[in-house]
């Protein structure tokens, strides 16, 4: 009997979030320098104007390096706050920490009420969360689809973030998934056509 895609997916989540759990503080702590110094030093990010990026949760890839590069180079920053009803996302500038609310999920989001909404991604360069990715650019998110809804609009370059420990061949993935135009593990940069 075959197992269907949902099942699969969430299998395969609950054995690559086992893996990040493991990895200990200050490996963590390296191996998301060395991300994030591969994440700042491409091309897609220095030549952007507006960075966008998720705000990490521990178990995931750390961004707030990029973050803050992104405020150095004077890049505008947008994060996004998750519209639970529809499944859905809207990004907000921030210009601090201070602009970030508890929202959803254990996520931090920007304050609607602080922060200006993000009308156009001309110029962006999307850096995107997963748990796992494989080697054909496809990734295994959360399981709620919010980030395929918003990438299957987003025209701009679209990296993820992962671990090499949670890289493999190839993820099952459904009509409604997007791939990602480049990768950044701690070890290599993996550009998808």
């Amino acid at each position: 009997m075959q197992i269907n895609l949902k099942q699969q997916k969430n299998e395969l989540r609950e054995h690559f979030k086992k893996i990040r759990g493991e990895i200990p503080t200050d490996e963590k702590r390296r191996l998301d320098n060395k991300i994030t110094n591969r994440i700042i030093g491409l091309w897609a990010f220095r030549e952007c104007e507006l960075f966008v990026a998720y705000v990490s949760k521990p178990i995931e890839v750390d961004t707030i390096g990029m973050i803050e590069e992104a405020w150095r180079s004077g890049k505008r920053v947008a994060v996004p706050r998750c519209i639970t009803e529809s499944f859905e996302m809207e990004f907000y500038y921030i210009d601090s920490y201070d602009d970030l609310i508890s929202g959803p999920y254990g996520l931090k989001e920007p304050d609607p009420e602080k922060c200006e909404l993000v009308s156009r991604f001309s110029d962006a360069f999307c850096v995107v969360p997963s748990i796992a990715f494989d080697t054909f650019g496809y990734r295994l998110g959360f399981g709620k689809g919010y980030y395929d809804r918003f990438l299957s609009k987003f025209d701009g370059k679209k990296a993820g973030a992962c671990y090499s420990s949670c890289l493999t061949d190839s993820l099952p993935h459904g009509k409604y998934d997007r791939k990602a135009d480049l990768l950044a593990t701690e070890n290599k940069l993996y550009v998808f056509k």
